[in-house]
């Protein structure tokens, strides 16, 4: 049994919690919350035994084996590295970080302290993504990659009105491709590796945040476009092109069918399936490596991270992004 605290009590912990009920050996111990009426109504709702309002206080409870950080971006390598240092596993919420430098030392506190540290990038641990790996070698080289995922936000709705809420706040490291970009740039690094060189472009908001973008990441044998925005609805699908096939994948985020359209005609299907309560499977990974279960696997999925983080860095230098994490 694997005693789990959480850090933030929103939709996206709602979801991980529900996820956890396929997940043997998980177990909420405990919440924190800034507020204490808020981490108890959390904490009653979903069983928790021990609510907290201090990460000290947090940090020095010997019965949390692990920390599910669910918090705004700009506070995840803070949070992380302290409960780390603490002793604690830690899962972190996509992006796991503000920056590629913060991403860094959250490792080496990883390291240092023998701790699991892992991005909830709930795609790729799918088996739908798993599908997608395994049928790139049916497809021949590859040459083209087209990854997109734009998603309108109704948060877009109040910023237009004047309205900024935490979706377009630069000083929380959010935006576009933070938000929603990070799941094209994320599959392009994880199943190619790191591109040689990229090209950005976007649209930027008033108050330097951005609202959509493209990234072409250049792989010197073929070129992926990673394709996203929260300020317009897209019905694309993704697409791997190969010199024998092309793999098509309806919904990058959530790959809940993966095919193959052969330039012989013949289509088949890789996977088909209900991917509901997703976060599961990010979960069990996770727990599988504090068990120890896939001890080194577990670089694959740092190396992408450290990748994305790197594009997403040089990304937003070409569009002029800064965020207050990058001066600290």
């Amino acid at each position: 049994m694997i005693n789990f605290a959480v850090i933030g009590t929103n939709f996206i912990t709602d979801r991980l919690l529900k996820a956890a009920e396929h997940c043997e050996g998980f177990r909420l111990y405990g919440v924190y919350s800034r507020t204490d009426s808020r981490a108890k109504e959390y904490a009653a709702r979903y069983g928790a035994p021990k609510t907290y309002t201090s990460l000290e206080e947090l940090a020095a409870d010997a019965n949390v084996d692990a920390v599910y950080i669910a918090s705004p971006t700009f506070l995840h390598a803070a949070q992380s590295v302290q409960m780390l240092n603490a002793g604690k596993h830690v899962l972190c919420e996509k992006p796991i970080a503000s920056n590629k430098a913060e991403l860094k030392e959250m490792m080496e506190a990883a390291d240092k302290n023998n701790r699991v540290l892992l991005e909830a990038m709930r795609p790729v641990y799918t088996p739908g993504m798993t599908a997608v790996e395994e049928g790139l070698k049916k497809i021949g080289t590859v040459r083209r990659a087209h990854f997109t995922y734009c998603q309108y936000s109704s948060r877009y709705d109040k910023f237009k009105e004047g309205i900024v809420e935490n979706a377009f706040r630069p000083e929380l490291s959010n935006g576009a491709i933070m938000d929603i970009g990070t799941y094209c740039i994320y599959a392009a690094s994880y199943l190619f590796g790191k591109p040689r060189d990229i090209k950005a472009a976007g649209v930027q908001l008033e108050g330097s945040i951005d609202g959509a973008g493209t990234v072409l990441a250049d792989y010197g044998d073929f070129i992926a476009e990673l394709v996203y925005s929260k300020i317009t609805n897209s019905y694309q699908v993704s697409e791997i092109q190969g010199e024998k096939g092309c793999m098509i994948i309806p919904h990058i985020n959530i790959p809940e069918e993966v095919k193959i359209r052969y330039y012989s005609g013949e289509e088949e299907y890789l996977f088909a399936g209900d991917l509901e309560d997703d976060m599961q499977y990010e979960l069990n990974r996770f727990m599988d490596f504090i068990n120890d279960k896939e001890e080194k696997g577990i670089h694959k999925y740092h190396e992408a991270s450290l990748h994305t983080m790197w594009i997403i860095d040089e990304a937003r230098r070409q569009l002029g992004i800064t965020f207050p994490a990058d001066l600290n």
